[in-house]
């Protein structure tokens, strides 16, 4: 960027902008939110002349961020960066933002009325950008100073902006180009979304084609007669959208966002081919008048109460228009399909299907796929653009054009075309090439049909890494059934686990020490990471309690000392090795990012040491390098208590706190200061292998093995059984939580020792393992183990 954002300002404190302050404090910028004075009668009390008084809607959005749920800031002291204003007394200090962007209510007239306001208080360089989510840009730049015009533009943020991937950025005729490139990189790397840049229509890119997804559901369901619930079996998973389908989103969302958002595209695209689809229907305007909005009113497709003390889910019934229990739906054609291997085969498995969910799914993919295409041109510039903006704003697994290359063009248009549905030349115009798919793909790229014959390299992502594009090209260097190290280029290695859930089992553990071998003999740098859905869940849970129930504590034994071995290895590489976690992060995977001893965490990472919820303790070197990491910070002074040190990790593990971003994962010391994080996820393993080639090139050095640490020795281990004594005493916990949180003080104090003993890395990893042995022979133990993966969730017994 030539131009740095330094300071930010929102203009709008309701939902969406407070939630986008706060996003923006997660990218570490210090914004200032403003709102208008709240008017007489909006029911705020006070001295009407007071600050507190007239900041009182930016302070209640930032308050209500601080609350929500799920979380809008990464951490609580990430607020610190916002603070609120008013419209009327601090329009002057706008003067100090490099971004102004503007959030208030979708009324053309009202945003008009504050750029006019708001344009002799900017700096000359100033960006403004609107979060509209369907007016024109257009327009409102023309109510902009000319001056300004060139660094106005369109900035669609999806709600909640801190998890929804997508940024749509809209320019108008006169954006500057180095504007818009700008804005894109501070999207892209700061804030860490997957930009598109969309055309000015009405609902640009996401909006459009998902918003006719949606109506288009809404009127298969109507005429057909479907339920609710057989609906949402239909557009979920099984077609590779998001669990929660089509009416558990709308609820998400707002029916009343849903119909504002159909209602802009049916008035303002009056050359729309479907444009009728986006008409609500009856049912939606019933749904309007009688308040049923979805989460935010308590009641909308689906409602939530409370029966005998626990919490049932409701499903609106069409017919009746009152709630009812909810039915399974049964379709046998659904079961066939997810028996079906891969996303591709399981939609062709439901276009072929004969029964009601069959005619479903032909009915509305094959209106999606019509409509998708006639949008090429129209909102965007390509196919590539659309199937990002599903993915990245919708969550689908597959955008439109490719999940029909895996439906399959050919033999799908002949079917549409059957069934009386008119398709663009573009489509023809694919068929007739030799491949007969938007999409190929061969060793060195992937490729997407452009017009005319032409097919042109979908560039991936600036600053991004293909993993599965590497190992086409022929980069993997070792392969197992559970882990691949991939040669990165430039004298780096990806050791990349593809288990389920990527759990960590003795193909994994076995790859990790070849692979530090193979790094360190042919290779400047090694990085730890893969594009699953998630780093790792952790050690492969059914495996152990297989293992302990047949009492094969050889084995286990083994495996324990081989995975604390892979660790130490990662650790004491001559070669610098950086971990790359993000999602889920637990257990087994946590030990291997506090092994690797360098780490570049997306932003979203989930991570922590979690086995006491299972009857465990961490025994690949998890206690050993939490408790390192809290010594850290003691004072370098003799006689220091060392006791606050390892009740620090004792809390962390023993309450098997998960931090809910990589920023909290600092603050549980489960991530160094040292350690970089990366708010892009896409970005993730081109940042970590960046930082180890950076620290090969500084002249790494691995760590002293021989160093040892003091430990806070049998007086920590008493003064721990005493707090779990009370504890158990009052009934905060049971009697085997007190006997697991003994053992596990036993090994963060080092065991019986003198207060103040020196041990080294093997002594406490013995300890570990120890512990962990006499666990897996406990029948609680095995108990908790077994409830687990069996229900998901911990058994307090």
């Amino acid at each position: 960027m030539a131009q740095s954002i330094e300071r930010a300002a929102v203009i709008g404190a309701g939902v969406m902008g407070s939630a986008l302050a706060a996003h923006i404090a997660n990218a570490g910028i210090p914004v200032l939110l403003l709102d208008i004075v709240p008017p007489e009668g909006a029911g705020i009390t006070g001295d009407s002349a007071s600050r507190d008084y007239r900041d009182a809607f930016a302070r209640g959005g930032l308050e209500r961020t601080l609350k929500s749920k799920p979380a809008a800031f990464f951490t609580r002291s990430g607020a610190r960066l916002v603070t609120v204003g008013n419209l009327e007394d601090d329009l002057a200090r706008l003067s100090d933002a490099d971004w102004v962007l503007e959030a208030v209510v979708e009324r053309l007239d009202v945003k008009r009325d504050l750029f006019t306001r708001m344009a002799p208080h900017l700096k000359e360089d100033a960006i403004v950008t609107t979060n509209t989510s369907g007016l024109s840009v257009t327009e409102m730049a023309a109510a902009l100073p000319e001056a300004l015009r060139g660094r106005f533009l369109g900035t669609h943020f999806f709600n909640p902006p801190r998890y929804l991937h997508l940024l749509e950025l809209v320019p108008h005729a006169g954006t500057d180009a180095d504007v818009l490139a700008r804005v894109r990189a501070l999207g892209d790397v700061l804030l860490g979304k997957g930009v598109v840049v969309a055309r000015d229509t009405p609902n640009f890119i996401a909006n459009r084609v998902g918003g006719f997804a949606i109506m288009s559901c809404i009127r298969a369901m109507l005429d057909g007669g479907y339920t609710v619930e057989e609906v949402d079996s239909l557009t979920g998973p099984l077609i590779g959208r998001p669990k929660s389908a089509s009416f558990r989103t709308a609820d998400l969302v707002g029916v009343d966002i849903i119909a504002h958002a159909s209602r802009t595209v049916y008035e303002r695209a009056t050359d729309d081919e479907r444009r009728d689809v986006f008409q609500p229907p009856d049912v939606i305007e019933r749904m309007l008048r009688e308040k049923m909005l979805g989460d935010k009113s308590g009641r909308g497709f689906y409602q939530k109460i409370k029966k005998d003390g626990k919490s049932e889910i409701l499903t609106l019934d069409l017919g009746t228009f009152d709630y009812r229990a909810r039915e399974k739906p049964r379709f046998g054609s659904v079961e066939a399909a997810r028996a079906q291997d891969g996303l591709g085969a399981r939609v062709r498995a439901m276009l072929k299907a004969k029964d009601r969910a069959g005619e479903f799914v032909r009915r509305t993919l094959f209106e999606l796929f019509a409509y998708a295409a006639n949008r090429v041109g129209e909102v965007a510039d390509d196919v590539v653009t659309i199937d990002r903006a599903m993915r990245w704003g919708f969550g689908w697994k597959l955008g439109p054009f490719e999940l029909w290359d895996a439906a399959g063009v050919e033999e799908t248009a002949a079917r549409m075309r059957e069934e009386g549905i008119t398709l663009p030349a573009a489509v023809d115009e694919v068929l007739a090439t030799p491949e007969k798919t938007f999409y190929t793909r061969d060793a060195a790229q992937k490729r997407f049909y452009l017009s005319r014959g032409e097919r042109r390299a979908e560039e991936p992502p600036p600053g991004t890494i293909d993993l599965a594009a590497l190992k086409a090209a022929g980069a993997i260097v070792k392969k197992g059934p559970g882990a691949t190290l991939i040669d990165l280029g430039d004298g780096a290695a990806c050791l990349e686990f593809h288990t389920k859930m990527n759990a960590i089992g003795a193909d994994v553990i076995g790859m990790m020490q070849a692979s530090v071998k193979e790094v360190e003999a042919n290779f400047t740098a090694l990085v730890v990471g893969n594009q699953g859905s998630n780093f790792s869940v952790g050690a492969n849970l059914m495996l152990l309690l297989l293992e302990a129930q047949d009492g094969n504590w050889e084995e286990i034994d083994l495996m324990v000392r081989a995975f604390q071995k892979a660790n130490m290895a990662l650790k004491y590489s001559r070669r610098p090795v950086v971990a790359a976690p993000f999602g889920l992060t637990l257990g087994g995977g946590c030990e291997v990012v506090l092994g690797a001893g360098h780490a570049v965490a997306a932003a979203e990472t989930y991570i922590g040491l979690v086995e006491l919820g299972v009857g465990l303790i961490p025994a690949g070197g998890g206690c050993k390098e939490l408790l390192l990491r809290n010594l850290e910070g003691r004072p370098n002074v003799e006689g220091v208590d060392l006791f606050p040190f390892a009740r620090g990790a004792f809390e962390t593990i023993g309450l098997a706190k998960v931090a809910t971003s990589a920023a909290e994962a600092r603050e549980l010391k489960i991530l160094r200061a040292s350690d970089a994080i990366a708010m892009n996820p896409d970005r993730l393993l081109s940042s970590a292998k960046a930082m180890a080639l950076g620290l090969a090139a500084q002249g790494y050095r691995r760590p002293d093995p021989t160093v040892e640490v003091p430990v806070a020795g049998d007086g920590g281990v008493a003064a721990i059984r005493a707090q779990l004594y009370n504890m158990k005493e009052s009934g905060y916990i049971s009697e085997y939580d007190a006997y697991l949180g003994g053992e596990l003080g036993r090994i963060l104090c080092g065991g019986e020792v003198p207060a103040g003993t020196m041990v080294r890395e093997q002594y406490l990893l013995e300890l570990e393992r120890e512990v962990f042995l006499r666990l897996c022979a406990q029948r609680k133990s095995q108990d908790r183990m077994r409830h687990m993966l069996k229900t998901g969730k911990p058994l307090r017994n």
